[in-house]
Order: structure tokens, then C-alpha cells, then sequence
């Protein structure tokens, strides 16, 4: 599966793309067949402080899935985004399966 990590109005360390990549990867636990995906890492200009958002988009055989999370660190927001996309494969794999 090929990733692509864009952080837009910051620049992202090593350290937090080692840990997005590491969370995408364990979705093809739950679908080996996603062919792509993309994770855009935005720091909000609000002056709130869950102003970190982590937006991904995985591409499958027919189907593109979208999560976007909105946090106080881009940790938590990939978590929730990717327990997201989660869920969705496992209901698209049901559907897919006729359950």
C-alpha cells in the first residue's frame, strides 16, 4: 500500500509521521486490499485548542473512504480517524459479503 503524508501549515517531525504510518499499516489487518491512501496533517489557525486535524483517505477496489478528526494533538486525532475508517471497512466487508 502506498502513503502519502501531507502537513499543511506546519511541518511535520519524524517522529509523528513514523507513528501516522504505523496506524495506517494496521488497517490491512482488517482489508488487505487497499491500494493507496493519503493523511493530510492540518495545524487550524483558531485560537482553540483542539486545533489539530488529521484527515485521511483510503483507496479501495471501488470504494474511497474519508475520516477526519479534529483534536488537541494530531496523535489523538489520528487514532479517531483511523478507528473510524475501521469501522467503515468492516461494515463495507459485511456489505460486500451480503451479511
Amino acid at each position: 500500500m502506498k502513503l502519502k503524508v501531507q502537513s499543511i501549515h506546519f511541518d511535520a517531525d519524524r517522529k509523528l509521521l513514523d507513528f501516522v504510518e504505523e496506524k495506517i499499516d494496521k488497517l490491512n489487518q482488517f482489508y488487505e486490499d487497499i491500494i493507496d491512501s493519503e493523511v493530510f496533517l492540518r495545524l487550524d489557525k483558531s485560537s482553540d485548542k483542539e486545533n489539530k486535524i488529521t484527515e485521511i483517505k483510503i483507496n479501495t477496489p471501488g470504494k474511497t473512504m474519508f475520516a477526519s478528526e479534529q483534536c488537541k494533538s494530531f496523535e489523538e486525532a489520528t487514532d479517531n480517524a483511523v478507528e473510524a475508517l475501521r469501522k467503515q471497512i468492516t461494515k463495507h466487508k459485511e456489505k460486500s459479503r451480503g451479511m
